[in-house]
């Protein structure tokens, strides 16, 4: 175990050590570090960027329960002993693995006001003229959570799908030789069943959702007018672009501080479901 131990240490348990450190500092990478106590956060309590940046990561929280819904979904649907589903699964899993560079391209194209995604709204009615949906601050933030949308349903997907197979085909054909509906064999068979994975992967999400950066470096900047500007966004400004690398540890250990809130409270109200069941 002794590699994996080292990589453990030098890649993770050190550099979160050192930027807590630097959270407490005053450091540019030219002059060593300085200590200045909590001035940092001090500073970050009356920074109306960084709290705007919270409010749209916390906005983005709304992609967590509509992707778990559509990952359950999917996952019931490529479940089934059809003939080519192999293919629907890996279709499903190759946004995945696409590099987010890829997808940000293709998807700023599609975004564009000539192109696909406007002329599908516009002929179903859902817009009365097009417009690009990453240049409007109405929009924008909305267009990138899609993005995060269509390319975490095959992640969760698999997740869901090996928690599926998990469940013993008995209960179910036992509970409709029973008289149960589709439904009450979903309800409380197949949720039941997938509680476990439910806790795993909402957990995951809603981490992301808070932590979300790299959809918005590719597509928007934070731009247009602040709209998609990001707590975790707002921490990589301020080191890379301002260098002001302790006010950026800072604010990214207040937003590891609101991350695992919202992780502890994601896991017990998904352990009370379970518990209750």
């Amino acid at each position: 175990m002794l590699p994996f131990l080292v990589l453990l240490v030098v890649y993770h348990t050190w550099p979160v050590l050192f930027g807590t450190y630097l959270a407490f500092t005053k450091y540019n990478v030219i002059s060593p570090p300085e200590f200045v106590g909590l001035d940092n956060f001090r500073e970050l309590a009356k920074d109306s960027q960084f709290w705007e940046g919270v409010r749209n990561s916390l906005r983005y929280l709304i992609v967590v329960p509509v992707i778990q819904l559509a990952s359950i979904g999917v996952a019931m649907l490529v479940n089934r002993p059809l003939r080519g589903i192999a293919f629907f699964r890996t279709a499903y899993y190759v946004p995945v693995v696409t590099s987010f560079a890829v997808v940000g391209l293709i998807w700023g194209w599609m975004y564009q006001q000539t192109g696909p995604v406007n002329w599908v709204l516009t002929h179903l009615g859902l817009m009365k003229e097009p417009h690009s949906l990453l240049n409007n601050p109405s929009s924008a933030l909305y267009a990138v959570m899609f993005v995060t949308l269509w390319k975490g349903i095959g992640y969760y997907m698999v997740l869901y799908l090996a928690g599926l197979q998990g469940i013993p085909r008995e209960l179910e054909e036992a509970a409709v030789v029973d008289g149960a509906s589709r439904w009450q064999v979903f309800w409380h068979i197949t949720l039941v069943g997938l509680r476990p994975v439910i806790l795993v992967c909402s957990l995951l999400s809603t981490i992301s959702a808070v932590k979300v950066f790299e959809e918005i470096f590719v597509m928007t900047q934070g731009g247009p007018q602040g709209s998609t500007y990001t707590a975790l966004f707002f921490s990589y400004a301020k080191a890379f672009q301002d260098f002001r690398f302790g006010y950026a540890a800072a604010a990214g250990l207040v937003i590891a501080v609101i991350s695992l809130a919202f992780g502890v409270i994601n896991f017990r109200l998904t352990r009370g479901g379970k518990a209750d069941a």
